[in-house]
């Protein structure tokens, strides 16, 4: 048997000096986990993996002599390594048990948020810091995404249900053309910047997704296509791209955007936002990933810069929005801090979420084992990913504000370069 070392998916030093502040975070991010638990099963495995090893070096060493032996002393040898082999299977038994433990135990372990992140339980207490632009005033009777979508033949939700089930739909002739406009326009704004654009795989391992920390905890969001999954943004692609390896400092930051489809079960939202293209099982996105040298001060500075590309697509769509704080109930496991944009959405009344930005420390390097050398050390490089664009939910905000009293939609100047010139759907 080969002793199974799992890699440390958080810094276990800084666990052990401060367990209270895990057993804080823990409790404002909603986790239900027994850090003394994890303790007294980290000082189990502690004491039985140099047990084990000696163990196996004595049984290495007494077998090399054995063949030289004989007669009395072999036989009393070879019972002694009888008895010595059936103890090291008990043990590795043991110490196979407890580190199963061990690691389930310390992939629910979250990231220590930064001082600034509000405490709150859900997202009814996330905090908003910035708005910009003013919602439309309609002199006429607006109608929503569905029904103009509808009316224009660019939008059809029954066909796409009857064909596929709930939550589905087909984006047709200009709206499939105002779809690929918008993702184009994002994808072009953020290459004109310098960003490497990636085409990633839209199926990964189960690593993949544990690695970028969705896994455990979003099995039954995920679709499940053989031994892979259906990815539900291209962050678990693109950051898993350097998985296993040490990046060279002087490359970093490594900027990379991935344009795909994504997937999500939607489980557990029977009944809500059932209506229209809120809340689908199928989109696209154009995500923002980082990996930058393990400094917070320079990561905080990437994640404006990253939550910037997003606002700067939206403003040149003039589709108002806000900034808003996330809440440690609402901003999960990983993050160390995050940030969401939220588009105004006239028939909904209100800011909805459109975007998310979010900063994850090591978290998600410690899993995928991705690290840089600086001075002769190796350190896990930090990561951050944000949407820059997100289809069809932004087509709500876009569809709705530019709508016309005669019931076309105008297309927005920044958009119709990418769609021949049209000025109107």
């Amino acid at each position: 048997m080969t002793l199974c070392y799992y890699l440390v998916m958080i810094d276990l030093q800084d666990l052990r000096a401060r367990p209270d502040v895990y057993k804080q975070t823990l409790k404002n991010k909603n986790i239900a986990l027994d850090v003394d638990e994890f303790l007294k099963i980290d000082e189990q495995r502690k004491s039985l993996i140099p047990e084990v090893e000696d163990m196996r070096k004595k049984q290495n060493e007494v077998s090399k002599d054995i063949p030289n032996m004989k007669g009395k002393e072999k036989e009393n040898i070879l019972k002694e390594m009888k008895v010595l082999s059936d103890d090291l299977k008990k043990k590795q038994e043991a110490l196979k048990e407890v580190e199963e433990k061990w690691n389930d135990m310390q992939l629910k372990l979250p990231s220590i948020p930064l001082d600034t992140v509000p405490v709150g339980k859900d997202d009814s207490e996330n905090e908003e810091v910035k708005k910009e632009g003013k919602p439309k005033k309609f002199d006429f009777d607006i109608k929503d995404h569905t029904e103009l979508g509808e009316k224009l033949d660019i939008i059809d939700i029954p066909r796409g249900v009857k064909i596929a089930g709930a939550r589905s739909y087909f984006l047709k002739g200009n709206g499939a053309r105002l779809e690929q406009a918008l993702l184009k326009f994002a994808l072009d704004h953020l290459a004109d910047k310098g960003w490497t654009v990636f085409s990633p795989p839209i199926m990964v391992g189960w690593d993949c997704l544990m690695g970028t920390g969705f896994f455990p905890g979003a099995e039954e969001q995920t679709y499940e296509v053989d031994d892979n999954y259906l990815i539900g943004t291209s962050e678990v692609s693109v950051c898993s791209y350097h998985k296993d390896e040490i990046l060279d400092l002087k490359g970093l930051p490594k900027k990379y955007c991935g344009i795909s489809p994504c997937f999500r079960r939607e489980a557990g939202t029977y009944g809500k936002d059932t209506k229209g293209l809120y809340r689908v099982h199928q989109f696209m996105k154009v995500e923002q990933v980082v990996l930058c040298e393990a400094n917070q001060e320079v990561a905080m500075g990437i994640f404006e810069e990253i939550r910037n590309n997003a606002e700067e697509v939206l403003q040149a769509l003039d589709l108002p929005y806000r900034v808003v704080n996330v809440c440690t109930g609402d901003m999960g496991q990983g993050k160390v801090f995050m940030q969401d944009i939220e588009t105004w959405m006239p028939s909904r009344d209100g800011y909805c979420e459109t975007h998310s930005c979010s900063y994850l420390g090591d978290f998600q390097s410690r899993r995928l084992n991705i690290r840089y050398e600086e001075d002769g050390k190796k350190k896990f490089v930090h990561t951050l990913n944000n949407t820059c664009i997100a289809t069809p939910r932004i087509l709500i905000p876009l569809i709705e504000t530019y709508q016309n009293k005669d019931g076309s939609v105008t297309i927005p100047e920044a958009l119709r370069p990418y769609m021949g010139g049209q000025a109107t759907l």
